[in-house]
């Protein structure tokens, strides 16, 4: 009889309180994140992310100050080389309008630049900035760029219509499955051989799982970052068949005195152009800023697969094709990432 009693009172407060959970509203990382960035919005906060990439400095573009302090960005994903043509871009996670602006720079057409935020403050904010830069630089129409409501989970764009999409700093708080979920509905949307710009912050280190779920830390781009091989793993998962790594540059320094971890745990930002290029049968052609140099007796070495290298001349190489050449020929040197690619490969 007292085990039954007993059992029967578990039983009960188990339901009682499975009932009063059911009544505490719930909130989850993204909701977190909504409410910060809302408040981002009303109020700058220059402190909530940090990037050592300098500011573009282009003939005529004058930035307005509001712009410059809601950079919530740790990087850059304005490169010129992107952007020939006046391409259409997607920018998802609109911030102050900062990287907007220097899109529509290069894309002077009304509705060229598509600027999308899950946050109405947000959106609000940006417009108002906007209207900032169409005072203060002669060039620039407001139409020039159609700010409109949603998230990176459920992109409102048509598949195949965009030509660069980027995002800054955003990606990084997306758990696994929202992170592949967001990655998937960009590459939805990008036109074949277009070009999606990534920067966020990455980390080699092990981050404990107490600070990867605490969901304000995620929101503010510190311990969502996970090691850059995964991160390029789940880019390729996703179809691109180019990646080339832009730069990669220190971001933050968790540390035990402002923290709970026992050490020092480095992060970085990096800067990544991922290509809806067809998957090669190979595996995906991955630049970290590796070259290769030929250093035989002959004028240059062909490989038979299109890569030529001239004698003593570095010639910019993917991880795959760098392996390759190392293994076919010892007397070619392979120098080692610099993670700052540029163009000119091999592939």
């Amino acid at each position: 009889m007292i085990i039954q009693s007993n059992t029967f009172v578990q039983t009960k407060i188990s339901c009682l309180l499975i009932s009063w959970a059911k009544t505490i509203p719930v909130k989850n990382y993204l909701e977190t994140t909504r409410d910060i960035y809302r408040k981002a919005a009303m109020v700058p906060d220059q402190g909530l992310c940090c990037t050592t990439t300098p500011m573009w400095k282009l003939p005529g573009l004058k930035i307005p100050l509001e712009m410059q302090q809601m950079n919530y960005g740790c990087g850059s994903t304005v490169h010129p080389r992107d952007l020939d043509n006046s391409p259409s871009v997607l920018y998802v996670g609109v911030g102050g309008g900062m990287e907007l602006l220097q899109f529509a720079y290069f894309s002077r057409q009304p509705g060229a630049v598509l600027g999308i935020d899950a946050v109405s403050e947000m959106l609000a904010a940006c417009d108002k900035n906007l209207t900032l830069a169409e005072q203060q630089n002669e060039w620039f129409r407001k139409d020039f760029i159609e700010l409109r409501e949603g998230d990176a989970l459920h992109l409102p764009v048509a598949d195949n219509s965009i030509q660069v999409a980027a995002q800054n700093c955003l990606f990084n708080i997306f758990t696994g499955h929202d992170l592949r979920r967001a990655l998937s509905e960009m590459y939805r949307v990008l036109r074949p051989h277009g070009r999606l710009i990534l920067s966020d912050p990455i980390c080699d280190h092990n981050i404990p799982e107490h600070l990867r779920h605490d969901e304000r830390l995620r929101a503010l781009c510190l311990t969502g970052a996970m090691p850059l091989s995964e991160y390029l793993q789940i880019i390729t998962d996703t179809g691109f068949g180019t990646v080339e790594i832009r730069a990669k540059r220190p971001y933050r320094l968790l540390t035990p005195r402002h923290y709970h971890t026992t050490k020092n745990i480095f992060i970085e930002s990096v800067e990544i152009c991922a290509i809806k290029d067809p998957m090669p049968a190979g595996g995906p052609c991955i630049f970290t800023g590796k070259t290769a140099i030929y250093t035989g007796a002959e004028e240059y070495f062909d490989d038979g697969k299109g890569h030529i290298l001239r004698n003593n001349f570095p010639l910019n190489v993917c991880d795959k094709t760098a392996a390759a050449l190392a293994q076919t020929n010892e007397e070619i040197y392979i120098t080692p990432s610099t993670f700052f690619y540029d163009g000119g490969g091999c592939c």
